[in-house]
């Protein structure tokens, strides 16, 4: 991912590029790794343009002491096709109110409508002390807010960056494209943010426009049957209550099957579930005017890999779909319980015999009911060891990439438990998923490999119960932490 031809000999900037001499004050700013290899990132202008577009520069820097650092992989946009992984690619920003990571516009003629090392002169490297300003044109986020989150590949997103509608002044050397003066392709991906009850029963993805909830097939029905237990009344009765508080017309109930059984069983008995479902749900909602639609896919839309037991599990399942309901306002006993845990907002472990802390830096809160969960691993011993753990989810072959997915909220008193959030990228061929959270695959295959003393920061998306003070946190293997939404 990281290209291998050499760098270009002349250093001099040329129009599109700028290798240094930007001395604009940055509006926010993050550092990937530590000691001798640090890239320094900061946002130092944010434009809107014609109302509909976003130019953001970021200044990248050597922060280190004494190696070159590599920009052009690690900038880059792993949800592009392989090939088109580089340059400034990855220079995104979360669009919570409408659930999109947002990134640079694909041009016709080009990968990326931002710096691209090719064209733009600019060196593959960075020497210690050396800086280079970069820059991404993308499609600007929902409602013009005055600020946003900008996303990288290498760093925890930045909050709360200004952004300008004046027109934008490039860094010097630089020439800024027009998005309008050329044919353009967006990318603009969703992000859906899922959390499942505690008993497993069911799970609930939201979109931002659409609620998905996905009943366990193993609760709602006895194997290879279609009549509802006595206990898939309880479950139904939730989803019952959302439907109602949905204002959307059309209620659309999909069965799915695992990939165990032929087609010519597992088609009927899911559209026969899918059927049950709907008629219970039509008994138990009390809105009028309701289309409900009852489809069945059998095994042909898996959600998880069914290669192991807890994806099999979670593919038999009845999913209904709906209008998203507006969040209800938050309740004084919602907002003063406390979720149950170690007090503070460190924790330790081991990991191959090495002693490894872990310090939670930030629980924040976005538009959209979302919130990002920033922490820091340290490895405390002596010798360089590897925290794996991160990668080791239930749902890890789900994602197209290996990330730090092992990372889980719950809200005790509504005994609802958060996963990570999920960008889900649509392709030729489907749908990939990556997780909403930093990655370990690809040039950050060191990701969890930590020298003597060495730190890594880390970054999760998740959806944000209404109300919620507190909740509970669990990464990896460390104890059970309580943390506070700020």
């Amino acid at each position: 991912m990281t290209p291998s031809s050499a760098a270009p000999s002349s250093s001099s900037p040329s129009p599109g590029s700028s290798a240094g001499g930007d001395d604009r004050p940055a509006l926010a700013a993050a550092v990937h790794g530590v000691d001798k290899t640090r890239l320094k990132v900061e946002p130092v202008a944010v434009n809107r343009v014609a109302g509909k577009h976003l130019v953001v520069q970021l200044r990248l820097s050597n922060a280190g002491t004494e190696e070159d650092i590599s920009w052009t992989g690690p900038m880059g946009d792993s949800t592009r096709p392989l090939g088109q992984i580089r340059w400034a690619s990855g220079i995104g920003v979360l669009d919570g109110a409408a659930h999109r990571l947002l990134l640079p516009y694909k041009p016709a003629d080009g990968v990326c409508l931002c710096s691209d090392q090719d064209r733009d002169d600019l060196p593959y490297s960075l020497e210690p002390g050396e800086s280079i300003t970069v820059y991404g044109v993308l499609p600007a986020p929902s409602g013009e807010p005055e600020t946003v989150t900008i996303v990288t590949p290498e760093t925890a997103p930045m909050f709360d960056v200004p952004v300008s509608d004046e027109p934008p002044v490039p860094a010097p050397g630089m020439a800024l494209p027009d998005p309008e003066a050329q044919q353009v392709s967006t990318l603009s991906h969703p992000v859906q943010v899922p959390s499942e009850s505690l008993d497993k029963s069911e799970e609930t993805a939201d979109d931002g426009k659409d609620l998905r909830v996905s009943l366990s097939s193993d609760v709602l029905f006895a194997v290879n049957k279609a009549t509802l237990t006595p206990k898939a009344r309880s479950v139904l009765a939730r989803t019952a209550k959302l439907v109602d508080a949905s204002t959307g017309p059309a209620v659309t109930v999909e069965g799915h099957a695992d990939s165990s059984g032929t087609d010519a069983i597992n088609d009927p008995l899911s559209r026969r579930r899918a059927q049950a479902v709907q008629r219970a749900l039509s008994s138990l909602v009390t809105r009028d005017g309701i289309a409900f639609e009852a489809r069945g896919y059998g095994s042909r839309r898996p959600l998880y890999d069914n290669a192991s037991d807890e994806g099999r599990r979670r593919n038999r399942r009845v999913t209904v779909t709906f209008l998203k309901p507006e969040p209800a306002a938050p309740s004084p006993t919602t907002t003063s319980t406390a979720a149950p845990g170690a007090e503070g907002s460190k924790a330790t472990s081991r990991a191959e015999g090495q002693p490894f802390g872990l310090e939670v830096t930030g629980l924040r809160s976005l538009p959209g009911q979302l919130a990002v969960l920033t922490y820091r691993v340290t490895n405390n011993g002596d010798q360089e060891a590897h925290y794996n753990e991160l990668s080791r989810s239930s749902e890890w072959m789900s994602y197209k990439y290996r990330s730090a997915s092992n990372v889980r909220l719950t809200d005790v008193a509504a005994r609802r438990e958060y996963l990570p959030g999920r960008i889900m990228v649509t392709t030729d061929d489907g749908t990939d998923a990556y997780c909403a959270c930093s990655e370990t695959a690809g040039v950050r295959l060191s990701a969890e490999t930590f020298g003597p003393g060495q730190t890594r920061e880390y970054w999760t998306l998740f959806a944000l119960p209404s109300g919620a003070a507190s909740l509970k946190l669990r990464v990896g293997d460390f104890p059970e932490l309580r943390v506070a939404v700020d």
